[in-house]
């Protein structure tokens, strides 16, 4: 395995400081960069973590190396660069590790109006003349480097996706887990008729209080409690780079992905009739039921934002959503933005007369698993082993992404790991009964064929 090998995944850049992904490293990324993007500037921004100064500094160094200019955005949520890179129309990078703990970082690199460079797209030739590069010395940065802001930009566009006129003083708590939420949050509701009460504002990468990953039931604790003690209209959760949001209803209970797309969708619908809204397989049925029922055009896709993101550009999609929490954009340069998400579910409490609790009610018509993830040897034949099983035992088997199974009153999707020697189960079911007992059912299924592999 090569140096890069280890840090170059799927998506983006992403491993452990300075063991995997180091200063020298990240001036040879710049350098590749710089030649695959072929454009004369690059945008530049990084989280609040401090090993961000340093890789940062160097791809930069980088960058410029190749005679290429540098515009340093300062400290950011990845949505506010993607919106950069539209805005000034740049290739962009930026330095965050999102959900992940305090040793790791890594780059998400972009095109020119937040186009994704993911492994079919240009990552995988990044990696490789990088690894060519890690080893010739650079020469005499002859780019310039400048520094610009643009927050106050940025946060006027996120605002313009509601109709600031129906907006009421609602109460909102923020949980920004020392993430760049605390950076963000602040200046975008600022503007706003809104009561926020954040939790946990201070920039800071060690996380000092919980880590910024929003997925995990356990870390909207803090979030939980603050939403019941203040009588608050909504919660909101907050990854480390921001670009993801959970909510929270003012009972304090958590809503899923899926619902929260299955009520965005609903939103955008209502504003622009007979659009077509993008859901991945992993999301719940709900979504392409509703998109339906209110005319849209659902399209599924799989998972993922460079995937996504490509699948919008062909359809002229208006919206997409994972049940991961990223929820993607037309009008945002077909980005995924948390904070955009948040204002619309706000806007959409404003005008109703109803708690959260009971506009999702209609939206709840099954029950999911969550992902639930299992060591195997050999993920993928794995997969192709319980596939064949399944597709000879008269099931409806899907291929687009891993492997979907229906059985036609509950369903499964199985994907082996990207990174890790894992498969990734979701289950839904109509109760959370029959939930459980087919989440056993394909365990079982796991354990049996895992061994053979």
């Amino acid at each position: 395995m090569t140096r890069m090998d280890q840090v170059f995944k799927a998506y983006d850049v992403r491993g452990t400081v300075p063991d995997q992904l180091d200063a020298t490293m990240c001036r040879a990324i710049g350098r590749a960069m710089a030649r695959f993007a072929g454009a004369p500037e690059i945008l530049m921004a990084r989280d609040m973590r401090e090993s961000g100064v340093e890789l940062s500094r160097a791809f930069s160094d980088g960058v410029r190396s190749e005679g290429v200019n540098v515009t340093d955005l300062g400290m950011a949520s990845t949505d506010f660069l993607y919106f950069a890179t539209g805005r000034l129309d740049a290739p962009g990078a930026m330095f965050t590790a999102s959900h992940n703990p305090a040793k790791y970082n890594g780059i998400k690199l972009c095109l020119s109006g937040a186009r994704p460079i993911g492994r079919a797209t240009g990552l995988a030739e990044i990696e490789a003349t990088a690894e060519d590069l890690l080893d010739e010395p650079p020469g005499e940065p002859t780019g310039s480097w400048r520094e610009l802001k643009l927050l106050d930009e940025w946060a006027e566009h996120v605002i313009s996706f509601v109709d600031q006129d129906v907006l009421r003083p609602l109460k909102v708590v923020a949980d920004t887990a020392n993430g760049m939420g605390g950076l963000v949050v602040p200046t975008v509701f600022s503007r706003l008729p809104f009561s926020v009460d954040v939790l946990f504002p201070e920039l800071d990468g060690n996380f000092p209080n919980h880590p910024a990953d929003p997925i995990q039931p356990e870390n909207l604790v803090d979030l939980k409690a603050a939403v019941l003690a203040e009588g608050a209209d909504i919660g909101l959760a907050f990854d480390g780079d921001a670009d993801r949001v959970f909510l929270v209803d003012e009972r304090a209970e958590p809503v899923s992905g899926s619902l929260t797309t299955a009520l965005v969708a609903a939103s955008m619908l209502q504003k622009h009739p007979g659009e077509t809204i993008l859901y991945n397989l992993i999301c719940s049925h709900v979504v392409p039921e509703v998109v339906t029922e209110l005319g849209g055009t659902p399209i599924r896709t799989q998972v993922g934002h460079s995937i996504i993101k490509q699948v919008m550009a062909e359809t002229n999609a208006i919206f997409g959503g994972e049940h991961s929490g990223h929820y993607y954009y037309r009008d945002n340069f077909r980005a995924d933005s948390g904070i955009i998400t948040a204002l619309l579910v706000l806007e959409l409490l404003s005008v109703s007369a109803e708690p959260l609790s009971v506009l999702l009610q209609p939206f709840q018509r099954y029950s999911d698993s969550g992902e639930i993830n299992t060591e195997v040897r050999n993920p993928a034949a794995t997969v192709e082993v319980i596939a064949r099983h399944e597709g000879s035992n008269g099931a409806s088997v899907d291929r687009l992404d891993g492997l979907t199974v229906d059985h036609g009153d509950w369903w499964y999707n199985l994907r082996p790991s990207n990174t890790e020697p894992l498969l990734r189960l979701n289950v839904e079911a109509k109760t959370p009964e029959r939930c459980a007992a087919h989440v056993a059912d394909v365990e079982q299924l796991i354990a049996t064929y895992a061994g053979a592999n």
